[in-house]
């Protein structure tokens, strides 16, 4: 399988204002820097931002939330300072919606059900552990799921994320017996043949930072066979 990571010429653009532009992010992108050195969705973004718009001089781009390397879906970015703060003040305080899609190894025993951990992140590991009760370091996890979907070996979920923890939905599904489809680190038996794992941020609600009107985001899955499958 050829993978197809974003570039300036190739982005999903969800959505664009002078204050926010929203992108479907692709399996394998980092949406920020990080120690790999690869270029970062944000970068990328820039650079469409700054030919687009012919801008002069560096663009600004804020960095507003994040999905791990191997998810897809919604990512929000902010054209300007004010809007990085407003954003930066709604995700602090919950006032966003995180709804996630996800097919996972095993069926829960429930069709719907308010899931509570503790997580501990262990940073030599990149991992989070999931604890039934709190431990030192620990802290809180909610999520809420349904089941949308049963296939032949795949259950396809739906998540809203109620704290945003580092691998929250991985860890939290991980512990319940449900890894998610190619992810190897929390459990799942094989990769994806492109790295990826079956999680998608499937959208993001929110109220706009400037116009104080509801902007509820939506990205398409993956095209492959699986997420077509459910469509």
């Amino acid at each position: 399988m050829t993978k197809i990571t974003s570039n300036p010429a190739n982005l999903r653009i969800l959505y664009e204002d002078n204050h926010l532009i929203a992108v479907n992010k692709r399996v394998g992108d980092i949406v920020q820097g990080d120690k790999t050195g690869d270029t970062p969705l944000s970068e990328h973004v820039k650079a469409y931002i700054k030919e687009k718009y012919d801008k002069p001089g560096e663009v600004f781009l804020g960095v507003t939330h994040r999905l791990d390397r191997p998810t897809t879906g919604v990512v929000v970015f902010a054209r300007t300072s004010k809007a990085l703060t407003r954003m930066n003040k709604l995700f602090a305080s919950k006032e966003t919606r995180k709804i996630y899609w996800a097919f996972v190894k095993n069926t829960p025993i429930k069709e719907e059900e308010v899931l509570v951990h503790w997580l501990k992140r262990n940073p030599k590991q990149n991992k989070s552990y999931a604890y039934p009760s709190e431990v030192a370091g620990s802290k809180k996890a909610e999520l809420r799921y349904r089941v949308l979907r049963r296939l032949d070996r795949y259950t396809l979920l739906e998540i809203e994320l109620m704290t945003g923890r580092h691998h929250q939905i991985r860890a939290q599904l991980s512990a319940m017996d449900c890894p998610i489809k190619g992810d190897l680190k929390y459990g799942f038996d094989r990769s994806n043949p492109d790295g990826g794992i079956h999680l998608h941020a499937r959208s993001l609600g929110f109220e706009h930072p400037v116009k104080k009107e509801w902007l509820e985001l939506t990205a398409a899955p993956p095209d492959d066979p699986l997420w077509n499958a459910c469509l």
